[in-house]
C-alpha cells in the first residue's frame, strides 16, 4: 500500500503536552534505529538477507511467484472513491475469531483489558474480487470493501504476513493477561470489509486496536510507519474522541517498534518520525476506540522483504507492538 499522492496527510501537531516526553523518547530512539538501519542495508538484515530456514514458508525472495499467490495490489481498500454503491453481495457475519479469544491469563498487567488485532486483508480476498470491490460507506466517502493487499516480488502475500504477526502478537498480549480478539483468522472466505473491521473493535469496546499491514511502495522506499486517525466528523464518522489517545498509542507503538526491531522509520513518508496522520481510512474513521495502523515495512523493496519474510524478525515486530500496547494501556 503506497501512501504517496494527494491523499497523504502529514503528521499533525501534538495536541497535549502530556505526550511531549513520548515524542522526545521516539526522537531519542530514532538515531540508534538509523544506525541499525545502516547495518541492515550493508548485510541484508538480521539473517544476512539471503533467505534461510525461518523465511516465510521456506521461500526465498529470489524465487518466482507462485501461481496461487495473491496478486499484488497497491492500497488496502484505502484509496477514496467517491462513488455511490449498488451492492449486490455482502460479507459473511464475523466468525468466532472476531468475537472470542482464548482465555486470558489469570493475572497480568493487562487483566481486564481488551485488545482487537486486525490482520490486514484476508488470504482469500483474491478469489472474491467482486465482493471486495463493492463499495462501503467510511463516513467521508464510499470506497472498496477491501483489497487483496500487496506481496513480495517472490509472491508471498501481505495477508499471510499480517496473519502471522497477528498470531504472534496475540500470544504475547494474552501472556500479559489481555483478552484479545482478531477481526479475522483466515476462517472466512474474504473480508471483513473495512467498515466491519472497525465495528468489531467498537462492539468489543476495545481498550486499544491495531491494524497490521505491510506496504507496497517502490523499491528503495524502506522502513515502517504508524498511521494515526485525523479529526473527522462527517456522516457516520466521528474520530474526535479518539484522536488524542490514538496518537499516544501510535507514539508508544512506534518507539517500541524501533527498539525491538532496529528498523528505522520510513524514509518516504512521515518526515522521519514514523508517524503519519490520515483521514481517508475507514478502519480509523469509523472507530470509536483508540486505534492505529502499522505498515511494518515495504514488501516491494528487497532489503525490507528479507526482513518481513524472516520469522525471527516478525517475532521482533510483534514484540515491539506488544510492548507499545502494554505501555499505552498501563499509562
Amino acid at each position: 500500500m503506497s501512501y504517496t499522492g494527494p491523499d497523504f496527510d502529514p503528521p499533525q501537531p501534538r495536541r497535549s503536552p502530556l505526550r511531549r516526553p513520548l515524542t522526545v523518547a521516539i526522537a531519542a530512539l530514532v538515531p540508534g534505529a538509523l544506525l541499525g538501519w545502516g547495518v541492515y542495508a550493508a548485510v541484508g538484515g538480521p539473517d544476512g538477507g539471503g533467505g534461510g530456514t525461518d523465511r516465510a514458508a521456506g521461500e526465498r525472495t529470489s524465487q518466482a511467484p507462485s501461481s496461487d499467490a495473491a496478486p499484488s495490489a497497491t492500497g488496502d481498500a484505502k484509496a477514496p472513491t467517491g462513488a455511490s454503491p449498488s451492492p449486490t453481495a455482502t460479507a459473511r457475519k464475523p466468525s468466532a475469531s472476531a468475537s472470542k479469544s482464548a482465555p486470558a491469563a489469570a493475572s497480568g498487567p493487562l487483566r481486564g483489558k481488551v485488545v482487537v488485532i486486525d490482520p490486514g486483508h484476508n488470504p482469500g480476498n483474491f478469489r472474491h474480487t467482486a465482493e471486495i470491490n463493492r463499495k462501503v460507506n467510511v463516513g467521508t466517502h464510499w470506497k472498496e470493501c477491501d483489497t487483496t493487499g500487496t506481496a513480495t516480488d517472490a509472491g508471498w502475500p501481505e495477508a499471510k504476513f499480517t496473519l502471522d504477526v497477528a498470531h504472534r502478537l496475540r500470544t504475547l498480549l494474552e501472556k500479559q493477561g489481555a483478552t484479545v480478539k482478531l477481526t479475522q483468522d483466515d476462517d472466512r472466505s474474504y473480508g471483513p470489509c473495512v467498515d466491519e473491521r472497525a465495528r468489531i473493535g467498537n462492539e468489543a469496546r476495545a481498550d486499544a486496536a491495531i491494524s497490521i499491514h505491510a506496504d507496497g511502495s517502490g523499491a528503495g522506499n524502506r522502513g515502517f510507519h504508524v498511521i494515526l486517525p485525523g479529526t473527522v466528523h462527517d456522516g457516520a464518522a466521528d474520530t474526535r474522541a479518539i484522536v488524542a489517545p490514538s496518537a499516544e498509542l501510535g507514539e508508544r507503538v512506534a518507539g517500541n517498534f524501533v527498539r525491538a526491531t532496529g528498523s528505522a522509520p520510513s524514509n518516504y513518508v512521515g518526515g522521519g518520525t514514523g508517524l503519519v496522520t490520515r483521514t481517508d481510512l475507514g478502519g480509523l474513521n469509523l472507530s470509536t476506540v483508540p486505534k492505529v495502523f502499522i505498515e511494518c515495512g515495504n514488501m516491494r523493496d528487497g532489503a525490507d522483504a528479507a526482513l518481513l519474510t524472516s520469522g525471527a524478525w516478525r517475532q521482533k515486530a510483534a514484540q515491539g507492538m506488544s510492548e507499545g500496547i502494554v505501555s499505552f494501556l498501563r499509562g
